[in-house]
């Protein structure tokens, strides 16, 4: 069965008024959009009314300042009568009678003289009665030591020999005290040393102007070695 067409109905016949109508309509937007003026906004300046506030001054009053007190003066009095100035022909009076003295009276004048006292802690080296030991000096308490002192067993072992030198002070009493080593070549002798020293009996003190005294020494040990 063949379908037939209404030619007042077809559509195609009317496609060319169509594309006119909407050509027409797009050029008038087109058109439109370019005439088209956005609205003017003025922007109005607003006026800032600051508020002057006026301060009051209040005026500085300035107190009179006192004018300086003057310096107050001193007076100095003079004693004038203290000395007093006689000249060669006029006496001097006295309330001393010389009338009590015979004439061959001698006044003597009598000092009392205090013995002066060594008050100095510090050790003297040289004294007017130097210390002894045992009725001897130095050289006698030397040997003394020497007499006492034993060869230490560790310095024997590693072969150490040399001098100890040491320095003491005899104290008022005769003990020695302040026992120190100056040089020694190792403290195993050194030690020794300083054990027989702390061993030794009073001695008699030194005196100075009569008066006991500290009197310091220095002494050398020789430790030696014997093949």
């Amino acid at each position: 069965m063949e379908i037939k067409k209404n030619p007042e109905v077809d559509l195609q016949n009317k496609r060319f008024l169509f594309f006119e109508i909407g050509f027409a309509v797009s050029l008038i937007v087109v058109i439109s959009a370019f005439l088209y003026t956005p609205r003017e906004y003025r922007i109005e300046q607003v006026e800032q009314v600051v508020a002057v506030v006026e301060e009051e001054i209040t005026e500085i009053t300035r107190q009179d300042q006192k004018p300086p007190e003057p310096p107050k003066r001193t007076e100095i009095t003079v004693i004038t009568d203290v000395l007093s100035i006689v000249t060669n022909d006029e006496k001097i009076s006295t309330n001393v009678d010389f009338a009590e003295f015979a004439e061959d009276v001698e006044i003597v004048q009598q000092v009392a003289v205090e013995e002066e006292t060594i008050e100095d802690d510090q050790p003297f080296v040289k004294v007017e009665q130097m210390p002894s030991f045992m009725g001897g000096d130095l050289m006698t308490f030397r040997n003394w030591v020497m007499s006492k002192v034993r060869f230490p067993q560790i310095a024997l072992e590693n072969q150490i020999s040399g001098q100890v030198l040491l320095s003491f002070v005899v104290e008022r009493d005769g003990s020695l005290t302040n026992i120190q080593v100056l040089r020694t070549p190792d403290s195993s002798l050194s030690d020794e040393a300083i054990r027989v020293l702390k061993s030794s009996p009073k001695w008699t003190p030194g005196k100075q102007r009569n008066q006991a005294v500290r009197v310091k020494y220095t002494l050398p040990i020789e430790f030696r070695i014997q093949n």
